[in-house]
């Protein structure tokens, strides 16, 4: 059988899973009996709050629940978004012409690239960044041209000479903030000039607010939708994920410009019928509900965040607390540049037992940088920290 029967065109495009090589090491770790702490998948621990799993269970005892449901998301939870969105940064959204239900974002953000992009076309993308806002571009048959982002970065420059550089001229632009993995904030006059930008140069704009509600220290993410006019050029994805510990149920939200929403909307029709009916149910639930789990949850990542700073630093790895996300993005300690962040994070799990993920998984800009997920308890964190800070004695 010939060869090239097997060769994948849009696969070959895809580089080599960077991650895959930490957790074969994690699991040999694991296997010869290690406690290894997992901090590198951002995988929420957290258990969905009792009284949403209420809904769930009860809307699933129902025989009428079980059949198809409907690919742009039933009726009451389009609704229920438009009406968060209404609360929360007091933004209009028709619920019919400028919202669609995701079975999550990373769905959502793949096929609206798929509906929106063709073969040749240029997305742009921060780097690092989480994986499927540039990869969505190459499994679309487009090409992607990274925009740098980091603390010593100034985006709207390095944003202004991509485009300058880049021939076609850039289709889109995909953003995320608070940022995963940098855990990078911005205020809405960022967003402002974003919209401008984008207008200026025909570009689409697409905007990720998976971490909405994981924000700390008073901080308060805004939303690209409260920009006037931001809805004549883009779009904002919003997950339930987080906010709600739902990572598993898999439900998200695009919402904005109709154009957009609809082009979503279309090729969703093909692909898919939409997420299990229950747990569209129960997700109503999340956002019509009490809000108060929001708080202890955002609550929980904070005392995890607070205790891996304090217990890093007093290792002697310093860092500093970001301000939104489940993350933290800590440059490798000086004395251990030279390995790379592969062989770093390799080292954690022998020497320290700690499992991270290593920085060049979130695109080249990343190598330098392990990425810490909260995602397990404050003791635990503890433990991890102690490891660490034994290991950088040992070595």
């Amino acid at each position: 059988m010939s060869s090239d029967l097997f060769e994948f065109q849009r696969m070959n495009r895809l580089p080599p899973y960077v991650f895959a090589q930490v957790n074969e090491f994690k699991m040999k770790a694991r296997r010869a009996g290690k406690d290894i702490i997992d901090l590198g998948m951002g995988n929420p621990d957290l258990g969905t709050p009792a009284h949403i799993v209420a809904k769930l269970v009860e809307a699933a005892g129902k025989e009428i629940n079980h059949r198809y449901s409907a690919s742009r998301g039933i009726t009451k939870l389009r609704h229920a978004i438009c009406d968060w969105y209404k609360r929360r940064y007091d933004v209009d959204l028709d619920p019919d012409e400028e919202s669609v239900v995701s079975i999550g974002v990373k769905e959502g953000l793949a096929h609206l690239t798929l509906a929106t992009i063709t073969p040749g076309e240029v997305v742009l993308a921060p780097d690092p960044t989480y994986p499927i806002h540039s990869f969505a571009a190459i499994i679309s048959g487009g090409d992607v041209r990274s925009v740098p982002i980091g603390a010593d970065r100034d985006f709207f420059a390095d944003l202004q000479f991509a485009v300058r550089q880049t021939w076609p001229k850039p289709r889109m632009l995909v953003i995320s903030f608070p940022h995963n993995p940098t855990g990078t904030v911005v205020d809405l006059e960022f967003f402002e000039k974003v919209v401008d930008f984008c207008k200026e140069n025909r570009i689409l704009l697409v905007h990720d607010l998976a971490y909405a509600d994981l924000c700390f220290d008073g901080y308060k993410a805004p939303s690209l939708l409260q920009v006037k006019g931001a809805k004549e050029i883009g779009v904002e994805a919003f997950s339930i994920s987080k906010s709600y510990s739902m990572a598993g149920w898999r439900i998200g939200f695009i919402c904005g410009n109709p154009k957009m929403v609809s082009a979503l909307t279309r090729i969703k029709s093909y692909l898919d019928y939409g997420a299990f009916q229950p747990i569209q149910i129960a997700a109503i639930i999340a956002l019509n509900g009490p809000q108060d789990c929001v708080a202890e949850i955002v609550k929980t990542y904070q005392d995890r965040r607070d205790a891996l700073c304090n217990g890093l630093n007093r290792a002697g790895w310093k860092v500093e607390p970001p301000k939104g996300t489940m993350f933290l993005w800590a440059k490798i300690p000086e004395q251990f540049a030279a390995m790379g962040s592969v062989e770093f994070s390799k080292f954690l799990i022998s020497k320290a037992q700690v499992a991270v993920s290593p920085g060049l998984g979130f695109g080249n800009g990343g190598e330098g940088y392990v990425r810490f997920a909260l995602v397990e308890n404050v003791q635990r964190i503890n433990q991890a920290t102690r490891g660490i800070k034994k290991a950088f004695k040992s070595s």
